[in-house]
């Protein structure tokens, strides 16, 4: 019997300055996405917001500048290059992004586009950290509350050539929820982007752990619903905010199948065996068998 392989890619970018224009940022994307296809990617994932700074880290007060960091279409004039390098690799890619819709809504988002650069299939982030008002005292912000709303498309499963993949965002993934929602849709690959600083303000002594609290909460996810996980970060220090990288590819028995080693732009490239999901599925924790979800209602239950 064949086993159904994938060969993908997480494309880690360094920092993006405030100062860089669209077209340098774009440039870069194309740069990581052909460097990927020399390597054989069929999939390539970006990090969350990869086309600029992170601005829900500082308080944007000039309004021309926050709607600067919207795209209102994707592909728009700004992304087009992209899409087109795309199809001409042939290769498929997700690419997360700050949304505004045409009623001014606005969400962080991903979009999955195929190898015709045709968008497939689009989430919007759900588990929105930080805050809505200004944290004084603190060296940075998580306004992420203040500049999006929650995401209204729920955790949706796209079937793509051979694979069901899943879409989720940088806090996301710290979500038990999160993974077994998108396993129960079906996925197999679940491809996350995150922005994730290097030490929180709020509770400074977890600062030692999240680098370890990035990996175990994708690696608890993707063992615990038998699934492979792409996870792409932001990193390097971005407008004095130091960013984690740890971009990571793992595998459904939960193991780091390939990893970044910098915190800059670069490729990491793993062909995947699909049919071991199907595997870990079956013979590990076997959902229809072995799930209790009459006993699972408190988790279901209306936030308080």
């Amino acid at each position: 019997m064949s086993t159904r392989t994938l060969t993908v890619s997480a494309a880690q970018l360094g920092p993006i300055p405030r100062s860089s224009t669209r077209a340098e940022t774009l440039a870069r994307l194309i740069r990581l996405l052909e460097a990927a296809a020399v390597e054989g990617a069929e999939l390539v994932v970006f990090p969350e917001a990869a086309l600029t700074p992170f601005f829900p880290h500082w308080l944007v007060q000039d309004e021309a500048e926050l709607r600067s960091y919207f795209e209102e279409y994707v592909p728009g004039t700004g992304t087009q290059a992209l899409f087109d390098a795309a199809r001409s690799l042939g290769v498929a890619f997700v690419l997360g992004y700050a949304e505004v819709t045409t009623d001014e809504r606005r969400f962080n988002t991903a979009a999955f586009v195929d190898e015709g650069g045709q968008v497939i299939h689009r989430y919007r982030k759900i588990h929105l950290p930080g805050f809505r008002d200004v944290q004084s005292g603190t060296p940075f912000q998580n306004l992420e509350k203040k500049y999006f709303e929650v995401g209204d498309l729920g955790f949706g499963v796209q079937a793509w050539r051979n694979t069901r993949i899943g879409l989720a965002i940088c806090n996301d993934r710290r979500w038990a929820e999160t993974y077994r929602v998108l396993a129960l849709g079906g996925a197999e690959v679940v491809c996350l982007g995150y922005n994730t600083p290097a030490s929180n303000p709020h509770l400074p002594e977890s600062d030692k752990l999240t680098d370890f609290h990035n990996h175990l909460s994708m690696q608890a996810g993707a063992y615990q619903n038998a699934m492979w996980v792409i996870g792409t970060a932001k990193a390097g220090i971005e407008e004095g905010v130091s960013q984690i990288g740890g971009s990571a590819i793992i595998a459904p028995s939960g193991e780091i199948v390939a990893a970044a080693r910098t915190l800059g732009d670069e490729i990491v490239t793993a062909e995947i065996d699909l049919d071991m999901a199907t595997r870990y599925r079956r013979d590990v924790f076997n959902f229809s068998d072995h799930r209790r979800p009459e006993h699972y209602t408190s988790i279901t239950q209306p936030v308080p």
